[in-house]
């Protein structure tokens, strides 16, 4: 047996905890995935993985047997890469998942300036907004704005997101205008649900901390939605900038309080495994974060 493609196999599956999963990703039967495991049980002599019908869990044992051996299966398959990727231009389909709100004329002209650098590979992208599995539905990459994610996701920050709050002008001469945050204390407001729908939302953290308490009118997870009803005088929304560029100098959207520091959500490129990019996945990261991308963050982490 490939006692590396067990080792392989062994990692993926202590990753993502589903032999299921790993089995279609490495294109083997169940069965097939549990022997490479079991093979490498067999060589260390102990057992690395719990298993039963529901859930798959390192052992102690596992723990520090796959911190051992990540490094060495990421330097190999990254030496790999180097040697191949000089000769390989990104092809086939790249399968990306982002929010709904990225359906708008700056990032449409970022991905018309990628095709035109990358003619032979197809965007496949998904702005349904809905919870997906990357390795289960085979997407190569997730962009999600969130304050924080989870420890066990593999991400790189790409940029912030400035999140104003704003106003249709129609709805602001009706009701006036704000002079300070407490005037917006009961006011209608369009809520994100990922914002949370308890009637405030919190600023700052610990004694730097301030609230704003409003009367939701809308809770929706289509940020389009919001983005209409805002324009149709509904209530104030917060909104990424980038979906309301041409609404600010149109005159449709207004900014409420403007000298008010509003949230700047990061956000993230998430992928499936951290051993190896693909090129196509690698050559797109790389050009968001590029002159021709999103505004380059200070700052990453994988």
């Amino acid at each position: 047996m490939d006692t590396l493609l067990s080792l392989r196999v062994f990692a993926a599956v202590a990753e993502h905890k589903s032999f299921a999963a790993v089995a279609n990703r490495f294109d083997l039967s169940p069965a097939m995935t549990s022997k490479h495991v079991q093979h490498v049980e067999a060589r260390v002599g102990a057992r690395l993985l719990n298993r039963n019908s529901r859930n798959v869990s390192l052992t102690e044992a596992g723990t520090h047997y796959l911190a051992t051996v990540r490094p060495l299966l990421e330097g190999l398959v990254e030496a790999e890469a180097q040697l191949t990727e000089t000769a390989m231009t990104p092809h086939g389909t790249l399968k990306v998942s982002m929010p709904v709100w990225m359906a708008n004329p700056a990032f449409a002209r970022i991905i018309t300036a990628y095709h035109a650098e990358n003619p032979n590979l197809i965007l496949d992208l998904d702005l349904s907004g809905r919870k997906i599995n990357l390795v289960e539905e085979g997407i190569d990459l997730a962009l999600r704005v969130a304050t924080t994610l989870d420890d066990s996701l593999i991400a790189r920050k790409l940029t912030q997101v400035d999140f104003p709050l704003l106003a249709s002008p129609q709805f602001l001469d009706r009701i006036g205008r704000p002079n300070k945050i407490d005037d917006l204390t009961g006011a209608p407001f369009l809520i994100y649900t990922q914002m949370g729908t308890s009637g405030r939302i919190r600023f700052g953290d610990g004694a730097d901390a301030w609230d704003i308490r409003f009367a939701p009118v809308l809770q929706s997870g289509n940020e389009t939605l919001i983005h209409l009803a805002a324009r149709e005088g509904m209530g104030y929304a917060f909104l990424p900038h980038w979906l309301v560029t041409e609404d600010l100098a149109n005159g449709l959207l207004e900014p409420v309080l403007p000298e008010t520091v509003w949230p700047k959500v990061p956000l993230y490129a998430i992928y499936p495994d951290r051993s190896y990019l693909p090129t196509k996945v690698r050559s797109f990261l790389d050009f968001l974060a590029g002159p021709s991308g999103l505004e380059p963050s200070s700052d990453s982490s994988e």
